[in-house]
């Protein structure tokens, strides 16, 4: 199969993060911090080979997914809210079953880089991904009208680093492995578009087997499990993953093409088409960063639709 995990091990990705993405693992609180996601991983049954602390203190699952606290807090469902009748604040927890999405603020989102060669074509191409299809966002290379910045890494090796989205914003930092610019541009631009996926709340599609697209890797859990950060299908995508059936594959090999597959588009109109998430077809659940639920009038988070297509 020959195919390549989308991560970066700890002992290529130390000293390679922004000082932003490492700010919030500095001082007294930090090993509060870490144990905190740590705990609360496991509790959600996260496998523990699965969970990985970095030297700088950054906590990355599933290989390629960095884990803040605040987008952990979020995507364990979290909702704060004044209770009536009583002064301040608590917390009442629902279980997501997506994971969070970039809110519906932010419609310009900038990547800064200084890539070259192979990589800034890659970038291109992968950036020409995303504007290519119908959606509310739009993704410049630069640029200052931005509702939001991803600042894009190189770091060592052939793989990629991302996270996921938290306070309504995509993951700040794309991580590219150096070594993906003397090789395939196709590939490059793959796992550029992929790490740009889980920016904007994107799982693998095949988080709960890992070996469709990744085969037999060794002391790796090939089930990343649903997790803090949920895995809810979709609508109107397969209930299922394939070799290559998608970007958001866990693993690439020396076919990818960097293409989106008819599911990626399907996903991709669905979270972010230009009319807004939407509750079509999952009444009673949550869409990301808003709910089609009975309970969503009572914490002001239904999403637009909610009334025309639930009742």
């Amino acid at each position: 199969m020959n195919s390549k995990a989308l991560l970066i091990l700890a002992i290529v990705a130390v000293g390679c993060h922004s000082e932003a993405e490492s700010s919030e693992f500095q001082g007294a609180e930090r090993d509060q911090q870490i144990d905190e996601i740590i705990e609360n991983l496991k509790l959600a049954d996260f496998p523990d080979e699965e969970i990985e602390v970095l030297e700088d203190g950054t906590v990355v699952v599933g290989g390629d997914a960095i884990v803040t606290l605040q987008a952990f807090r979020e995507m364990a469902g979290i909702r704060r809210f004044s209770a009536e009748g009583e002064d301040g604040h608590e917390d009442a927890f629902r279980q997501y079953r997506t994971t969070n999405l970039v809110g519906d603020a932010v419609s310009t989102i900038c990547i800064t880089d200084a890539f070259t060669g192979n990589l800034s074509t890659a970038l291109d191409n992968a950036v020409a991904n995303y504007n290519d299809e119908t959606l509310s966002l739009t993704i410049t290379r630069g640029g200052t009208d931005c509702d939001a910045t991803i600042q894009a890494n190189l770091i060592n090796g052939d793989g990629g680093l991302a996270g996921f989205p938290s306070n309504g914003l995509p993951f700040g930092t794309i991580n590219i492995g150096s070594d993906l610019g003397a090789g395939s541009i196709d590939i490059a631009t793959h796992v550029t578009t992929h790490e740009i996926g889980h920016c904007i709340g994107f799982r693998h599609t095949d988080y709960f087997n890992r070996i469709i697209s990744c085969g037999v890797e060794p002391g790796i859990n090939p089930n990343e499990g649903q997790s803090f950060e949920g895995a809810v299908h979709i609508p109107g995508t397969p209930q299922g993953a394939a070799f290559n059936g998608s970007v958001m594959n866990a693993c690439y090999n020396n076919t990818s093409t960097g293409d989106w597959t008819p599911g990626d588009v399907i996903a991709l109109n669905a979270l972010y088409g230009a009319g807004g998430p939407s509750c079509a077809g999952i009444c009673g659940q949550n869409q990301g960063t808003c709910w089609c639920d009975a309970g969503c009038a009572n914490f002001g988070d239904c999403c637009a639709d909610k009334v025309a297509e639930c009742g």
